[in-house]
């Protein structure tokens, strides 16, 4: 039997793949940081940035030094998510709306360490800043 949160995670993958999502536009900062302060956060080393996007958005460019863990992949890889809870881990997805649920999800497992980024990708690259290929 599935966990409710497993579940949910499911059907956050499932509404991915349907390109739906519920729109997010407050900041909160016990649940989300600012594109300057996730950019921050990742260049010294004193986050873990994880890409929620698919690998078809990772092929148009990430943030160095973020690690690749798609949203329909995180049921098969949680354990590739940092549990250390001193360790911060920001979420980062196009814009904020898969990485805001996900951020949901991970709340309801325990993750009291994880916030997601409020702008996403799509706001870091229309700033200017670079991106690697995948896996640079």
């Amino acid at each position: 039997m599935q966990s409710p949160s497993h579940r949910r995670l499911a059907v956050l993958a499932a509404a991915t793949a349907l390109g739906l999502a519920a729109c997010t536009t407050e900041l909160d900062p016990t649940r989300a940081v600012d594109l300057d302060t996730a950019r921050a956060e990742l260049e010294a080393g004193r986050a873990i940035m994880i890409d929620i996007r698919e690998p078809r958005e990772h092929a148009t460019g990430v943030a160095r030094g973020a690690r690749l863990l798609p949203m329909s992949q995180l049921r098969s890889r949680a354990s590739e998510l940092p549990a250390d809870p001193t360790q911060p881990v920001l979420l980062i997805c196009n814009t904020q709306n898969r990485s805001s649920l996900v951020l949901e999800a991970l709340r309801e497992q325990g993750y009291r360490h994880v916030r997601y980024v409020h702008g996403g990708m799509s706001g870091w690259v229309r700033r200017g800043w670079s991106v690697v290929p995948p896996g640079q």
